[in-house]
């Protein structure tokens, strides 16, 4: 496929632009003038049009097949969603629209606190930050504001994660000014409380924890990691990336955690993928409601809806206005839509993994033999003890059969890790194609093993040096110095140190 400079003929316009007679002139300082015209793509129309029709149709997501990237929950989003968040009167309301012309607006808010509210067990509900990261970011800054607010920061510095954490839980830690504190995982696939009991002391700030995990299993421990935690004063914070699977089921704060995250953007559809958008509240106990983000949404006893700003013990904004309100629409109404079967949704996640799991788990091996939730974790370790296939492979090989890789090499304790998660949405005919290619590709390691290694075959982009794109990216065009396309690139071998910390 061109680029739309290599398609660029001079003359040729797609567009027509007003003379610009008779305008003030601009004030532009010196400094940030051109020195010359900037070279742009000189196409018609058409030429327009088919070239960004052809290059969306390199494009993978949920609405063109089946996306099984563990951890990632890329479920499909119910297009009576998007219409619904284009109604004018939330499309076109402005930021800084007055509070009494903005009541619907700030009613589904309220209603969506409500229900978060309920969906983790907590009290009280912020939906400012935008993303899982910065609700991450934000659960610590509260724990920080409580310790300070009882005169116990100093002496309250540690955070302990597991080593199967997500990767932001510890930039998070870091970033919030705690010490980190790792813990192991025992032979079941649950924290090792044995480890963790020696790790906590009046020391300990708060406990980072997903539960289920990123191995898919929900840990069968867990009232007695919250007797060590509480009874050393510190607090619990559930990171809730895999909230999908206990809706309606179990709830974090009945497990006794303290501060909840939510991904609106993968538990409650909102289109995902490509940097956002995405939105990340944080659900709390009534204990530490007065330091959350401000302004508040609070409803006034004649039933209309506002903003609160006079929140005195606040840790004050965490971004700007009031979060990322498209994705509180689609959410509200994907709630709406299960309403009191929200449970259906869960159990529907926990069903697909199991069956996909039972399937593949003789050709892969199984880290942790047990029953998972919404998703799992095999190895292709097996498979690169007896061919020297990797997951990496794997990974490659599954795009010539239609499907999106899995996360692979995730979690980090696990070797040649695929990390596999179906969602609710999808059906068993799919599943099924799917659990097909995965057993063909591990006879395939087998018979000709070849076949992997030069994986993909059949995509438009073959495997890439990807340390080669890491480090000398070609991000801009430049015309006559632009490097040949078609320039032969060695592939990086399979198991070349770091290979395991690459993307497919």
């Amino acid at each position: 496929m061109k680029l739309v400079y290599e398609k660029s003929r001079p003359g040729r316009r797609a567009s027509s632009i007003p003379g610009h007679e008779g305008l003030p002139e601009l004030d532009v300082p010196e400094s940030l003038r051109r020195t010359e015209p900037p070279r742009l793509p000189e196409v018609p129309e058409f030429e327009l049009l088919r070239h960004f029709t052809e290059l969306s149709t390199r494009n993978f997501g949920v609405d063109t097949g089946f996306y099984p990237l563990g951890s990632c929950t890329m479920k499909y989003n119910p297009r009576v969603n998007e219409r619904l968040v284009t109604l004018p009167g939330f499309a076109a309301l402005h930021p800084l629209q007055e509070e009494d012309g903005a009541q619907g607006a700030l009613e589904l808010m309220w209603r969506l606190e409500e229900i978060l509210a309920e969906v983790t067990g907590l009290d009280a509900v912020s939906l400012q930050p935008a993303a899982g990261s910065q609700g991450e970011l934000t659960g610590l800054m509260l724990v920080r504001a409580y310790f300070a607010d009882r005169g116990e920061a100093e002496r309250r510095r540690k955070v302990v994660i597991p080593d199967t954490a997500h990767g932001t839980n510890p930039a998070s830690v870091t970033m919030a000014g705690f010490e980190l504190t790792h813990v192991k995982t025992d032979p079941r696939g649950n924290v090792d409380v044995e480890d963790l009991r020696a790790k906590v002391d009046e020391g300990t700030a708060a406990l980072m924890l997903t539960n289920p995990s990123t191995l898919g299993l929900f840990d069968e421990r867990i009232e007695e990691i919250e007797r060590i935690f509480h009874g050393a004063g510190a607090l619990m914070y559930y990171d809730g990336a895999n909230l999908n699977a206990v809706c309606g089921i179990s709830r974090p704060g009945d497990m006794g955690f303290d501060i909840v995250h939510i991904n609106l953007h993968k538990t409650f559809s909102q289109p995902h993928g490509g940097g956002g958008p995405g939105g990340g509240p944080i659900a709390v106990r009534a204990m530490l409601e007065p330091f959350l983000p401000a302004p508040a949404v609070v409803r006034r006893e004649d039933g209309s809806v506002w903003l609160d700003h006079d929140r005195p013990k606040s840790i004050g904004r965490v971004r700007g206005y009031t979060g990322p309100f498209g994705v509180f629409v689609r959410s509200y109404a994907f709630m709406r839509m299960y309403g009191p079967g929200l449970r259906e949704m869960s159990e529907a996640a926990v069903m697909n993994a199991n069956y996909v799991l039972a399937r593949l788990k003789d050709a892969y091996e199984l880290p942790f033999d047990r029953l998972c939730m919404h998703e799992f974790v095999l190895s292709a370790r097996n498979l690169k003890r007896d061919y020297g296939i990797t997951a990496l492979d794997v990974a490659k090989r599954l795009m010539d059969y239609g499907f999106h890789p899995p996360t692979i090499y995730f979690p980090l304790i696990v070797p040649e890790a695929l990390m596999i998660e179906p969602t609710e949405t999808e059906t068993k005919e799919t599943l099924d194609a799917f659990c097909d290619a995965m057993l063909a590709i591990a006879r395939e390691a087998a018979e000709t093993p070849e076949l992997l290694k030069e994986a993909p075959h059949t995509r438009p982009v073959k495997r890439l040096d990807e340390v080669r794109a890491a480090k000398d990216p070609v991000v801009t065009y430049g015309f006559e110095g632009h490097p040949r396309l078609d320039e032969p690139v060695t592939p990086v071998a399979a198991d070349a140190p770091g290979d395991g910390s690459q993307a497919v």
